[in-house]
């Protein structure tokens, strides 16, 4: 078998590897994405992986790995975001996601690009991390999980409630991403974040995620998701539950694991291929 991180798989003239664009409606806006299908007759397992705010980094190096792993891997933008209509706001990027879950469970979808949405996992980056846990706490029949630098928004409540000073930062920080985004403002999306206080919590979902698979990568030399406050304590919460098949690590990274894109396309990698 190749590497699928050092060399292409063998390709396949009757079944190949492709990269449709697909879309996904989700109040009221189409959201857009791409699909990236493996080679070969499958049904493949499917990955739905999940960027950031505002997703300057998109991982599409993971996609790629993913899809050269027999993977079909989708990318996708939320609503108000990169071009997408609608406006953004963190509630929009949970519905978004559970309506692409949802539409990934297609029937003449997942037989049109040969993938099994009964194997259906979710990774996401930073927002897209805490998107990722919060959907599969809602959704049982997502079969495995990955956060990875995940943003706790109960934690950074919390946090804000204590430090007038502190929640100001984050308007600023928030104001000073929107370049992409729509229909919203760094106050909007600090009132939002606290109006959801601890039911946005990532430490609380540990009960709803004990039985299924769960992949929690931290970064040690982050400024925006500090191990301290987003990665240590959920790592306690899940595994006081237990969540039984729990993986976590640390890596001397920034946020974006910028130094450690093949690090982290492995350790992905080497996650799902233990409950694909």
């Amino acid at each position: 078998m190749t590497d699928p991180l050092a060399a292409d798989p063998p390709s396949d003239r009757e079944f190949p590897a492709t990269t449709p664009a697909l879309t996904f409606d989700s109040g009221g806006a189409t959201l857009r994405g791409v699909l990236h299908v493996p080679a070969g007759r499958g049904p493949h397992p499917v990955v739905v992986l999940l960027h950031g705010f505002p997703g300057n980094e998109r991982n599409f190096d993971l996609a790629q790995v993913l899809r050269r792993a027999g993977y079909a891997s989708l990318v996708f933008h939320y609503r108000g975001s990169w071009g997408v209509g609608g406006s953004w706001s963190w509630s929009h990027v949970l519905e978004d996601t559970a309506a692409v879950v949802a539409g990934m469970r297609d029937h003449e979808l997942a037989a049109a690009y040969r993938f099994d949405p009964r194997r259906l996992m979710v990774v996401g980056h930073s927002l897209g991390g805490f998107a990722a846990l919060m959907t599969a706490a809602a959704d049982p029949s997502i079969a495995a999980v990955a956060s990875v630098a995940g943003f706790d928004f109960g934690a950074v409540t919390a946090l804000c409630r204590d430090d007038p000073g502190l929640r100001a930062g984050y308007v600023e920080a928030f104001e000073g991403e929107l370049g992409p985004l729509r229909g919203t403002s760094g106050e909007a999306l600090v009132d939002e974040m606290e109006a959801a206080g601890e039911t946005w919590g990532l430490t609380r979902l540990a009960p709803l995620l004990a039985d299924r698979p769960v992949l929690l990568v931290g970064t040690s030399l982050d400024a925006v998701t500090p191990h301290d406050v987003h990665h240590e304590p959920v790592v306690r919460a899940y595994q006081a539950e237990p969540v039984k098949e729990l993986e976590h690590h640390v890596f001397a990274t920034d946020h974006s694991l910028s130094d450690h894109r093949v690090t982290l396309a492995r350790t992905v990698l080497s996650f799902l291929e233990q409950h694909r």
